[in-house]
């Protein structure tokens, strides 16, 4: 198991429109105890979309502390 990564290191790993960002929590204002409505509300901000295009996003929680927003797998 990979080890936690400092708090001030973390990171959100963003998927959107085709591209890929990692973006440090601090950027965000986020931290372990944010929703993922505040995940998805910080990442929007960040992105200067309405949070509408990321409310059908999965925040994936990992053990290092870092995040995966990414949008939901359709099988089928």
């Amino acid at each position: 198991m990979r080890d936690r990564v400092p708090d001030e290191e973390r990171q959100v790993h963003i998927r959107f429109d085709g591209r890929s960002w990692d973006v440090p929590f601090r950027s965000l204002d986020i931290g372990d105890a944010s929703s993922d409505d505040e995940v998805r509300e910080a990442l929007a901000r960040h992105l200067d979309v309405s949070v509408r295009k990321l409310a059908a996003y999965v925040v994936e929680r990992h053990a290092s502390g870092n995040m995966t927003v990414r949008p939901e797998a359709v099988f089928g």
